[in-house]
């Protein structure tokens, strides 16, 4: 059955996006530090879904079904269940000792005169190990700072080194909460998208290991104490497993019993009911991306069945005048991405949000789902990580006792990530993109 578009299926959406944004605005102006994080997204969708609900009804779809079916969609509750196993593994593997671990082992090896990108490098795998940028940053930047004070490093060029590197594993992991929202929402593999990412993310991360390298003078830096190195292992089980192709709940499944039982035997005091604590403690991390997952799936629900969607496709087609080839697309689902993001300041809500449009404009201009997860994932990313009013830059910010807009200028990463993307977005195929 066709759907008649409809420009005013597409409200709902932007008054979420106004209600979040402008609340951002709002309390940011009043001096909130974190003024875009006050008004929880999965409150500020409620009023978005009533207002979708009566659109619904107002064309004779069956509203409430069609919202429920959208909630309850398989996909969704997928992605809901890998969340609370992300949040579960990171939150134990943290427990344990882990984080610190890598973080020392990686402070150790470095060279006197690769500071700079030894920081981006460690920050780089504890993000990719455990998930999250944020965690990252909080676990990484306190020593990142007591080593720059101690070599007389600018604290702006350290702190913006573990930023790219927390951005650069976030963007990449197997367990990170984008990662999983872009694979979902276009129907990959996570192994699938991990490759093609990091084929894109590869050579910005190297640029910027070698303008680091430049950037920084040559300084002692003494390995911190921590705890056993064995810890490390889960995480090397985790991203071993996933990228030999094992289904992605079964990989955290196995990650969270090897991080429990690696915990017992060499953490102190971590016992049973340690462990069953920290997995709750993981789940209620996740809370709120997974309410607002399943809310999303039922506005998205909502906006197609009235003809957001088709509408959306339509316009995109005539901007694209005429063209349907994979690079306009692509350029599409970035332009999607970056945006959604810069109004939300929240990188996975921007890909929640654009994800059902970003499949449609993918499958019209013959874009393969890893490739739209993949630009999806990157463009959220490259934005999210330069944004001075995000999460990320307002925590490393307060952090270092920097200024935000000072450090989403220096975050050479996000900004050579950029550069990299759009170059293999215009680089011409020899052949078509595989499915």
């Amino acid at each position: 059955m066709s759907v008649r578009p409809s420009a005013l299926a597409l409200t709902p959406l932007l008054l979420f996006l106004a209600l979040f944004f402008g609340a951002g605005l709002y309390y940011t102006a009043q001096g909130e530090a974190m003024g875009f994080y006050q008004l929880r997204a999965p409150v500020a969708i409620l009023p978005a879904l009533a207002l979708g609900v009566w659109l619904a009804r107002r064309r004779g779809v069956p509203a409430q079904q069609t919202l429920l079916q959208g909630m309850g969609d398989g996909n969704v509750m997928l992605m809901c269940l890998i969340f609370l196993l992300a949040g579960a593994f990171a939150t134990v593997s943290k427990a344990i000792g882990a984080v610190d671990a890598v973080v020392a082992l990686g402070l150790g090896a470095l060279p006197a005169g690769l500071i700079l990108p030894g920081l981006f490098l460690v920050a780089a795998f504890v993000s990719l190990s455990i998930g999250t940028s944020m965690g990252t940053l909080a676990a990484v930047v306190p020593i990142a700072l007591g080593v720059a004070d101690a070599a007389g490093l600018d604290r702006v060029l350290v702190t913006s080194a573990v930023l790219g590197g927390a951005m650069f594993g976030d963007n990449l992991s197997i367990i990170s909460d984008t990662t999983i929202a872009a694979t979902r929402s276009q129907g990959t593999e996570m192994r699938d998208k991990f490759r093609e990412n990091f084929r894109i993310a590869l050579p910005a991360a190297i640029a910027t290991i070698v303008l680091l390298a430049t950037l920084g003078d040559a300084a002692p830096v003494e390995a911190a104490d921590a705890a056993s190195p064995w810890l490390v292992l889960p995480y090397v089980v985790v991203l071993g497993l996933a990228l030999a192709g094992l289904d992605v709940v079964l990989v955290l499944g196995i990650g969270l019993v090897v991080s429990g039982v690696f915990g017992f035997v060499l953490a102190q005091e971590y016992d049973a009911v340690s462990f069953a604590g920290d997995i709750y403690v993981g789940f209620e991390s996740m809370v709120e991306i997974t309410l607002l997952s399943i809310l999303i799936g039922g506005l998205a629900a909502l906006i197609k069945a009235t003809g957001g969607l088709a509408w959306l496709a339509q316009v995109i087609a005539k901007f694209a005048r005429g063209h349907t080839g994979r690079r306009s697309g692509e350029l599409s689902i970035a332009a999607l991405a970056a945006g959604s993001d810069a109004l939300t300041a929240n990188n996975t809500v921007a890909i929640l949000v654009t994800g059902s449009l970003a499949k449609d404009i993918a499958q019209r201009h013959d874009i393969s789902p890893r490739r739209a997860a993949s630009v999806l994932d990157i463009f959220a990313c490259v934005v999210q990580g330069v944004l001075p009013y995000g999460a990320q830059i307002l925590l490393a910010a307060s952090l270092a006792a920097v200024s935000p807009l000072a450090l989403a200028g220096s975050v050479y990463y996000c900004w050579l990530l950029a550069l990299s993307a759009i170059g293999f977005m215009l680089w011409p195929r020899r052949a078509a993109p595989q499915r």
